[in-house]
């Protein structure tokens, strides 16, 4: 049995990563590591301290001590902490929760494309757009009024703030949802863009499934 770590800073992202795997990998076994005070911490300190990289390392290190195959975490705004997490556990693949999502925008849009990055957590308009090449050109959109109103359990309105907060990308190519809690509201922000929404969730997945070569049984 497949067994998926999935590491979370902000606990809005466990409902919609569990659902893709339920949709496109229900045979994986999924383990859930949830440290919702990192978020927290950097919305308040304002930028990534090596104390956070520890704390990454720590619950990677966790994580892979319990026999888990790979590591996907779930929180965009951490990069440079995952990139840490990579490095010291080689062995198994370890995800930044957006990578598969922009090789699928490379791929469908081109390498040059313009791309509208929508998120409702603002330090990953920070460090989420140099994740991708060079050559596109990445313009940030921020719906902190969405994540305001899913904390409040309010998903509907989570999904009206997020597409009035994009349209102001419909002059862009394509638009990436940058956090996982996002995927939910991808019908409402194609709607309000007329642009094909990318999601982070059914891309890892993907990507997990190539990476530990997973077929499915015919």
């Amino acid at each position: 049995m497949t067994r998926i770590a999935l590491i979370h800073a902000l606990k809005p992202s466990i409902p919609a990563i569990e659902e893709a795997f339920g949709r496109l990998w229900p045979e994986a076994t999924l383990m859930n590591l949830l440290d919702d005070s990192l978020s927290a911490d950097l919305a308040a300190q304002g930028s990534l301290t090596p104390a956070m990289t520890e704390r990454f390392l720590t619950l990677a290190r966790y994580a892979h001590a319990t026999g888990a195959d790979a590591i996907l975490f779930t929180c965009s705004a951490f990069g440079p902490c995952i990139d840490a997490c990579a490095a010291a556990l080689p062995g198994i693949p370890v995800l930044k929760p957006n990578e598969a999502m922009i090789e699928e925008a490379i791929a469908l849009a081109g390498p040059t494309a313009r791309v509208g990055l929508l998120a409702t957590f603002a330090p990953t308009l920070d460090s989420m757009p140099p994740e991708f090449p060079a050559g596109m050109t990445i313009v940030p959109c921020l719906a902190a009024a969405a994540l305001t109103a899913l904390n409040k359990g309010d998903g509907a309105g989570h999904d009206r703030e997020a597409a009035a907060a994009a349209t102001a990308l419909q002059d862009c190519d394509i638009v990436a949802l940058a956090q996982f809690s996002l995927s939910r509201a991808a019908g409402a922000v194609g709607a309000a863009t007329g642009k094909k929404v990318l999601i982070t969730p059914d891309s890892a997945v993907r990507k997990l499934q190539r990476l530990l070569g997973w077929k499915q049984a015919a």
